[in-house]
């Protein structure tokens, strides 16, 4: 269970980093994942776009909990 936390209190690089691991472990790669530069007062990730079958992928393992199909 992740604690909820402000997000003042989490650094986007830190976020995009674990992300980014995770997704890894899994073999699903976001190519365009990243921190939003064009709003750093916000601390927002940018997921970026990815293929259908990638997105599918991604969907199958948040929904099964392990590496996707």
């Amino acid at each position: 269970m992740v604690k909820a936390l402000g997000s003042q209190d989490i650094d986007p690089f830190t976020a995009v980093e674990s992300l980014r691991a995770a997704l890894d472990q899994v073999g699903i790669v976001l190519p365009s994942l990243g921190v939003d530069a064009a709003s750093p007062a916000l601390g927002l990730v940018e997921l970026g776009r990815v293929r259908a079958d990638v997105a599918l992928r991604l969907a199958h393992t948040l929904r099964h909990g392990g590496p996707a199909v």
